[in-house]
């Protein structure tokens, strides 16, 4: 008989960005089997209070807290307590009332409550990319140190979690899976002059304006490369990245036998989010299944390093270590930041963190404030090169 999925009260870091909104659905449509402990966001103080007299949560909080008191005058009368900054942020990844954190926003200031989730004990699921690239070493020491299994909610971490198994002493490589983005059949000279509109209309996945970019330069694979490094304990040189355009294999797990285990479905962010809440049982589909007939064909290409220097960049980033990966994802924010607002063009992103990478001396094995502290120095470097690069132009 198969083990039931555990009732849970979730708290989720983000709960306004793509991931966080998808995860309320996934929560709506368990049938109670899931609850909503806590909600933060970043500053969207209207959607935050629409979620939050949505859900009933017993806290919410808001990155930033000069918009504190507009959050408390939006809840006024619901009885949902409210924070705000570090502190509130923190008070939501500890919750007494929560059984799982799910963090599920951007940016490196996820780290300091993923951290405090896992030192109060908690489950965790990780959605943000960005606090594992830049403090892995921190995030898993912590979890072992604490005896939490986290739970990966990347489509691809998730489908490696899935395949591995009790596989891990017989395995030979990861193969993680790319769509290659809005621009995979653009010719390398036409880059140049492609929009923001054009890089955010992606041809498989729907997902946050970042994660898109991201996907269309492939620094989210390589982001995904480092993650994965970390989250299974396997050399960088042994994670390959391959093209798969119709996004259905997630990724894929090579033993030393020559076995391959895949894990497929369809490209939509609610399964994986539904696995890493419910694990290690499984819930009835609820999102559709993927018909094999239908698809009929899924195609995988070696991926080209030329055409995607951001990817070439992150698997040096891993090599080098220490807090090159830290200043390698703080500068590819603001260069995402700059690309969409019109500022640098598509194929600068790449340049401009490139640049910022090139002038850092990485320091081995930082502590949180080092790699905090690493982060800052890199947005500040990445942000006047912006404004040198929009000035010029």
């Amino acid at each position: 008989m198969a083990p039931q999925a555990e009732s849970k009260t979730v708290a989720i870091l983000g709960a306004t960005g793509s991931i966080g909104t998808q995860a309320l659905e996934v929560v709506e449509a368990s049938g109670g089997r899931f609850r909503v402990a806590a909600l933060t966001a970043h500053r969207n103080v209207a959607a935050l209070a629409v979620l939050a007299r949505r859900h009933h949560p017993a806290f919410v909080a808001l990155a930033d807290p000069r918009l504190l008191p507009d959050l408390r005058r939006a809840l006024a009368g619901t009885g949902v307590r409210t924070g705000a900054g570090p502190e509130g942020l923190v008070e939501a990844a500890t919750l007494a009332e929560a059984d799982l954190v799910l963090a599920a926003g951007s940016g490196v200031a996820g780290l300091t409550p993923i951290l405090a989730a896992l030192q109060a004990g908690k489950q965790l699921a990780i959605a943000n990319k960005e606090p594992l690239v830049a403090a892995g070493h921190l995030i898993m020491s912590q979890a072992r140190e604490s005896g939490i299994t986290i739970r990966p909610v990347d489509s691809e971490h998730s489908a490696i979690f899935q395949a591995l198994g009790e596989g891990r002493p017989y395995l030979r490589r990861l193969l993680l899976t790319a769509s290659g983005g809005a621009f995979r059949d653009f010719a390398p000279g036409e880059l140049d002059k492609v929009t923001p509109e054009q890089a955010l209309s992606h041809p498989t996945w729907r997902m946050g304006p970042k994660v898109t970019v991201d996907s269309a330069t492939l620094m989210n694979k390589g982001l995904e490369v480092i993650e994965a490094h970390w989250l299974f304990d396997v050399p960088v040189a042994e994670i390959q990245v391959l093209l798969h355009r119709q996004s259905v294999v997630h990724s894929l797990v090579e033993f030393v036998d020559g076995s391959v285990v895949a894990q497929l479905s369809l490209p939509d962010m609610r399964l994986p989010i539904q696995y890493a809440l419910s694990w290690p049982a499984r819930l009835p589909v609820a999102w559709g299944q993927a018909d094999l007939c239908e698809i009929a064909t899924l195609t995988f290409e070696k991926v080209d390093l030329t055409r995607y220097p951001c990817l070439q960049l992150a698997y040096e980033a891993a090599r080098v270590g220490g807090t090159m990966p830290t200043v390698m994802s703080a500068a590819d924010e603001v260069a995402v930041a700059a690309f969409l607002a019109g500022k640098i063009r598509f194929t600068d992103i790449a340049r401009l963190v490139s640049r910022v990478m090139g002038r850092h001396r990485s320091r081995p094995q930082p502590s949180l404030e080092e790699v905090l502290a690493a982060d800052a120095e890199a947005r500040a470097e990445a942000e006047e090169e912006v404004s040198e690069w929009h000035n010029r132009s």
